[in-house]
């Protein structure tokens, strides 16, 4: 069994989600700058068994494509080339950032630790892939 591997796609930086092998639990795993994106994933993907890619689909209100799609479809691009057997599948991520932020007041983080946009983004793709797995 393998395990599946969620993508918050940013300009800057990637935050990374991973669930166990039993595709039961998803983990905030780490959060890697975008030029350094594919180098990461090519050590990571094989040395763990990596089965699925799910990237985070940002969508307006009204369910449309949000303005930073744009920047994630060249990604996606890549990503398919680089890893032409492994499925990769969208998963809308709309408000994750405001929930990731939220989780992080709930925990009780200091506001100097809440601006920690790293985190927030490893936090988004934890609450990406565990909505996705709700759907498995």
């Amino acid at each position: 069994m393998g395990k599946i591997l969620a993508i918050d796609y940013g300009e800057k930086r990637i935050g990374l989600a991973v669930t166990d092998d039993m595709k039961m639990i998803a983990f905030g795993l780490t959060t890697v700058a975008t030029s350094e994106i594919f180098t990461y994933l090519s050590d990571y993907i094989p040395r763990e068994n990596v089965e699925t890619i799910v990237v985070g689909e940002p969508k307006q209100m009204n369910n449309t494509a949000s303005e930073s799609e744009v920047y994630i479809i060249p990604f996606l691009e890549k990503l398919k080339e680089k890893f032409p057997t492994t499925p990769i599948k969208r998963h809308d991520e709309r408000f994750t950032s405001k929930m990731a932020f939220q989780t992080m007041l709930d925990s009780g983080l200091k506001k100097k630790q809440r601006k920690n946009k790293a985190l927030i983004d490893e936090i988004s793709a934890t609450i990406i892939l565990q909505d996705f797995l709700k759907t498995l």
